[in-house]
């Protein structure tokens, strides 16, 4: 029976990635469902829950962080989607990309660029 964080912390990814959400916490808990549980719980059934800032600000500050560290691609492309499902175009999102440049360096910051690129297209079909 899951706990009233995970199930909170769900429904707060459905907000933010849609059905994405399921197929990703899946794919995490096929391999260690602890891990899964944790990924649910705490970022999104606490932190995600605030009313301090918004949604979109929230996802914003995520898409900063992620292209910064350089190498969480596929965390940085759900947040993409995220940022878009709660109000970013994609002309902030590049923005921000962009902004990252100062803080990673162009190659961090060119691997963010090229993976909204990716999101863009995959949802633009």
């Amino acid at each position: 029976m899951p706990s009233s964080e995970y199930i909170q912390g769900m429904q707060e990814m459905q907000k933010h990635f849609g059905d994405a959400a399921e197929k990703w916490i899946k794919a995490i808990h096929d391999i260690y469902p602890e891990f899964a549980k944790v990924n649910v719980e705490f970022p999104f059934g606490e932190l995600y829950r605030r009313d301090v800032i918004d949604d979109k600000t929230r996802e914003l500050c995520t898409v900063a962080a992620l292209t910064v560290q350089g190498f969480s691609l596929p965390e940085l492309k759900v947040h993409i989607k995220g940022a878009l499902n709660t109000g970013s175009n994609k002309s902030e999102i590049l923005e921000i990309i962009t902004q990252m440049i100062a803080y990673c360096g162009f190659p961090a910051a060119t691997n963010a660029l090229l993976a909204a690129q990716e999101v863009f297209e995959e949802i633009e079909g």
